[in-house]
């Protein structure tokens, strides 16, 4: 392009600007501030766009090394767990105590345990959460005499109702240990939820009770089959119940980070 061209095209633009500033002053300066603006946000985006390119390789880049991590950590905690299982464990619900009346039904995924049996005109269920069932305000022992007590003293709460086929149950709140059967409660209630007979009046407090009420109450439950020499078993099934869930949990965790 010749020299004089350019010459030209700069002059002739020169020439129009000074006209348009003639004309409007605010316009010309707004036009320049526009045209600085335009420049400085081109460089800054430029410069943005490669910042959050490295930023979102370096982000991409921390998840998948936090991942790995993650993974790693959990396949251990998996080998651990499946390594401090007994070998007979699943198949402890079938080495029942002599006498053991119950059906044991375990619901994969479920909280709790369910018993079940039938008794003449009755049909008696218990469940039996597996959450922890130590006592929460037992005190740590001193010598292996109080290590011994603790192990024969945890405790398992248990919900027993005895129903006869129609629409109430008799329903016992109970805390059962090794060496005893605790009623914590007793009430009548409906069998099927949203009955009118809901929110009736549920009995005295057991504790206010007669004490040969109580007693025969406690034979009453003894006779159906909640006896302290049962305790041990379930709570070894409750404890192995909770193992497999814990191992289920960490393998959908893993399945889950995975994706």
């Amino acid at each position: 392009m010749a020299i004089s061209t350019v010459f030209r095209r700069a002059s002739s633009t020169v020439a129009t600007l000074a006209f348009r500033a003639a004309r409007s002053p605010v316009s010309f300066r707004s036009g320049a501030v526009s045209a600085e603006r335009l420049i400085l946000g081109s460089q800054l985006r430029r410069g943005s766009i490669g910042s959050f390119s490295r930023f979102s390789t370096e982000s991409a880049i921390t998840k998948r090394t936090a991942d790995e991590n993650l993974v790693s950590v959990i396949e251990s905690e998996i080998e651990c767990a499946v390594a401090e299982e007994a070998p007979h464990d699943n198949n402890i619900c079938e080495d029942k105590p002599e006498g053991f009346p119950f059906e044991i039904i375990d619901t994969p995924g479920e909280r709790s345990i369910l018993l079940k049996r039938e008794f003449e005109d009755e049909t008696i269920q218990v469940e039996i959460d597996s959450s922890p069932f130590d006592d929460e305000n037992e005190e740590e022992p001193n010598d292996e005499a109080e290590d011994q007590e603790e192990d024969n003293s945890f405790k398992l709460p248990m919900v027993v109702s005895v129903s006869k086929g129609d629409d109430v149950c008799l329903e016992f709140g109970i805390s059962a240990y090794a060496d005893e059967i605790v009623i914590d409660s007793l009430s009548i209630k409906p069998t099927t939820q949203g009955s009118e007979n809901e929110l009736a009046y549920e009995g005295p407090d057991f504790n206010d009770l007669d004490e040969n009420l109580q007693k025969a109450f406690h034979r009453y439950l003894e006779i159906r089959g909640i006896k302290p020499t049962f305790i041990s078993f379930l709570g070894a099934v409750l404890a192995n119940k909770d193992s497999r869930e814990y191992l289920q949990w960490l393998k959908d965790v893993k399945s889950f980070v995975e994706k």
